[in-house]
């Protein structure tokens, strides 16, 4: 007897897990109802003129959690701009963590 064939990938590339990931478990913490969750989406792609990509689903987030007063407008900027420190200092090919960020080491 043959093994069946293999399933293609659910998702194109690793981002797209991690960021449905995201949504579902803040979802499940009752932060949004699906439909709610696609109405933001669809208003974000409106309003930046883009797809439904990484960009779009982190600003949906953050909208929500923002709107939600869970996480402050500066708050969200700020660890932004932590992110984009540790990339900055994150060798080529390795991970993408918050402890690179230079500011954040003590």
């Amino acid at each position: 007897m043959a093994d069946p064939p293999l399933a293609e990938p659910v998702f194109a590339e690793p981002w797209e897990a991690q960021a449905f990931a995201l949504v579902v478990a803040l979802h499940d913490r009752g932060l949004f109802g699906w439909s709610e969750w696609a109405r933001a989406l669809g208003a974000e792609t409106r309003r930046s003129g883009r797809p439904a990509d990484y960009a779009a689903w982190l600003a949906t987030i953050e909208g929500l959690l923002s709107a939600r007063g869970i996480a402050s407008p500066e708050a969200l900027a700020g660890r932004r701009a932590a992110f984009a420190r540790a990339a900055a200092a994150t060798p080529h090919g390795q991970p993408i963590v918050l402890e690179n960020d230079p500011e954040a080491r003590g």
